[in-house]
């Protein structure tokens, strides 16, 4: 017999995997439209190991591979920290303003931090 879900707790299949942070910071993200590749910023609504939901004026269709880099700057920080991966879009939204999309991205990789200020690695510029 299946076990029920205690009062106030999603079912099983709604419950997410890892935990979410909201984080408001900006999201660099390189991505290949068609033939012709691309560059879109963003913001990121919230953040989890696994992935990120964006706030974006451009709507990236569901399934895009994407890389990003997402800079994190505070005042307690010497530089800014910047976290990077790849993945894919496995959501997109109109958001209730009306203005701009909601992007969900799942991770192909963990997200980590990026070692130094440069570009990222060279496999984003081949997605």
């Amino acid at each position: 017999m299946a076990k029920l879900p205690k009062p106030g707790q999603p079912p099983a299949s709604e419950r997410r995997q890892r935990r979410r942070f909201e984080l408001r910071y900006p999201v660099h993200l390189w991505i290949q439209f068609a033939d012709s590749p691309g560059e879109i910023e963003a913001v990121s609504k919230n953040a989890a190991v696994g992935g990120l939901l964006l706030s974006s004026a451009v709507m990236i269709p569901q399934h895009t591979a994407v890389g990003f880099v997402m800079t994190i700057q505070s005042a307690q920080a010497v530089r800014p920290i910047h976290l990077v991966s790849d993945g894919e879009v496995v959501r997109v939204e109109s958001q209730a303003s009306g203005a701009g999309f909601a992007i969900a991205l799942k991770c192909t990789h963990p997200i980590s931090e990026l070692e130094n200020d440069l570009l990222p690695p060279a496999r984003f510029a081949e997605v």
